[in-house]
């Protein structure tokens, strides 16, 4: 029987799926923060909450800011 692929990755990249730019860590838990948060989130902030997400932190906070929102929140929330 042929070995899946997440059993043939290197242990650091098993839970991640490539996404053609890098990768992306499967969440365990969704973050729950809504827009007026994201919107008071210092950089500091919005750095990790993208990292700890696999996800890239580049340009300024607003850049940043807007980042998180649409990856976290669906319309209307």
């Amino acid at each position: 029987m042929k070995p899946s692929v997440e059993a043939t990755r290197p242990p650091e990249w098993r839970g991640h799926w490539h996404n053609g730019a890098g990768f992306f860590k499967m969440p365990l838990h969704y973050p729950r923060y809504t827009k007026a948060q994201y919107e008071s989130m210092d950089e500091v902030q919005l750095d990790l909450l993208l990292k700890e997400y696999g996800l890239p932190s580049q340009g300024d906070v607003t850049q940043k800011r807007k980042d998180a929102i649409g990856h976290f929140l669906w319309s209307g929330d």
